[in-house]
């Protein structure tokens, strides 16, 4: 409990009045009078303050939130008597917030809600330590901090708002929605859907001549792409993913965009798994079904990169091992040429079952180093070495597509729709 303003101001007032007793015309003991009754007043406004109840506090805040977007946060307050105090919630370090701290006047018998705005800034479990309050006394000459409510444990995923979004939409219009470019179908698909009646357009193989003798009219038959496949989403957990552009790293990034295709692809009815290796380890096996992206979430959550260099070929051998059935193996990693002779081992592991594609981040601000002006000695020297360092980058992805790997070189911004693009040309192509 600490002395309010308006006490430090009268003990101030008080003490300048003893230097002018004199001056005033007061005794001595009027003014240690007056002195008394100030302590007897401030004690006595003191401890009732201090035995006034804690008011009852309720923090209201979803169990999981997505990374990176701001969600209200209810706070509410019963007191038994009329309180006034300021609040602050002690939400995790580090998440802005806005409409904290909050000065509120309790009503006796009755409930006070109020909300903020806060928006996470790291994946994983996150804690909130309890609710600070300052309480005033009656007389505003004493404040007294105190914590209220229950600490509580919330879970910051990968943001997923884009998904609940994409659920309104089909899988083609979802796809543009995320910067994939669609091309248009060549022949039909690879499964039987179902009979209908001739369109123009349709070739003759699709014509069904018993349906069409029976029901005395064209019928054709249409196909829709094989379902029931299998998609690995292989995520580096490793050093190479600790680069950082903007409010997102590079690996929150890469959670995205594989939660974007993992979802499409269920949409699609094919199965998805997850494999992470590098730093953080973990294996979900491909699932089946629109619950499995809540599978996905709960898995991938509080995975972080480790600064650790991956063992690509370690990665390939420990997933070839989980992974029996053929499946569509997207490995998002940032691809340096030091790192060439190991990954073209365990590409070539994988390709033995699986067909690989390797998606290869790339820093934005290369791109803005090669786009500046160049004025200076200095200044030649390093778009030199960004030059040197992108040529080597382009040899290994050159090395990879020479064993028939299908390798993306794309930034954080454009890896959702790649990675988009890319599975449903596998799906249209019928090459898995």
């Amino acid at each position: 409990m600490r002395p309010a303003p308006l006490l430090i101001a009268l003990i101030a007032c008080w003490g300048l009045a003893g230097l002018a007793v004199p001056f005033l015309g007061w005794s001595l003991w009027q003014w240690q009078l007056v002195g008394a009754a100030m302590l007897a007043v401030a004690l006595l406004d003191g401890w009732r303050l201090r035995g006034r109840p804690t008011p009852d506090t309720v923090r209201e805040v979803p169990e999981a939130l997505p990374l990176g977007m701001e969600r209200d946060v209810a706070l509410v307050f019963e007191s038994r008597v009329k309180q006034r105090l300021e609040v602050f919630d002690l939400h995790p370090g580090g998440w802005a917030s806005s409409g904290l701290p909050r000065r509120l006047t309790l009503a006796p018998m009755s409930a006070t809600r109020v909300t903020y705005r806060l928006r996470p800034a790291a994946r994983g479990d996150a804690h909130f330590e309890g609710v600070q309050l300052r309480l005033r006394s009656a007389l505003a000459l004493w404040r007294q901090s105190r914590v209220a409510g229950a600490p509580q444990r919330v879970r910051v995923y990968p943001n997923f708002a884009p998904l609940t979004r994409f659920a309104l939409f089909s899988a083609e219009q979802a796809s543009r929605l995320v910067g994939a470019h669609l091309k248009r179908r060549r022949g039909e698909g690879t499964d039987f859907h179902q009979m209908r009646e001739y369109r123009v357009g349709d070739s003759l193989r699709q014509v069904d001549w018993k349906a069409t003798a029976r029901s005395r009219k064209l019928i054709s038959r249409e196909y829709q792409d094989e379902k029931n496949q299998q998609l690995v989403m292989l995520i580096d957990t490793g050093r190479r993913m600790m680069a950082r552009e903007d409010e997102l790293g590079h690996f929150d990034h890469v959670l995205n965009a594989s939660l974007v295709v993992s979802y499409l692809a269920l949409r699609q009815g094919d199965g998805v798994g997850l494999f992470a290796a590098g730093g953080d380890s973990r294996w979900v096996a491909p699932q089946r079904g629109m619950a499995a992206i809540d599978t996905l979430l709960r898995a991938s959550y509080d995975l972080q990169p480790r600064p650790v260099a991956t063992d690509y070929l370690a990665a390939a051998t420990e997933l070839s091992l989980r992974q029996r059935r053929r499946a569509l193996v997207m490995l998002v990693t940032n691809v340096r040429d030091e790192d060439i002779d190991d990954l073209l081992a365990a590409v070539r592991l994988l390709q033995k079952r699986h067909l690989v594609c390797v998606a290869s981040l790339r820093e934005t601000s290369l791109d803005d180093a090669l786009d500046e002006e160049v004025h200076d000695l200095q200044g030649a020297i390093h778009a030199g070495a960004v030059a040197r360092y992108r040529e080597q980058r382009t040899a290994a992805h050159d090395a990879l597509r020479s064993h028939r790997v299908m390798v993306l070189d794309v930034t954080s911004d454009e890896l959702p729709g790649a990675l988009v693009e890319r599975y449903l040309a596998v799906k249209r192509d019928g090459v898995l």
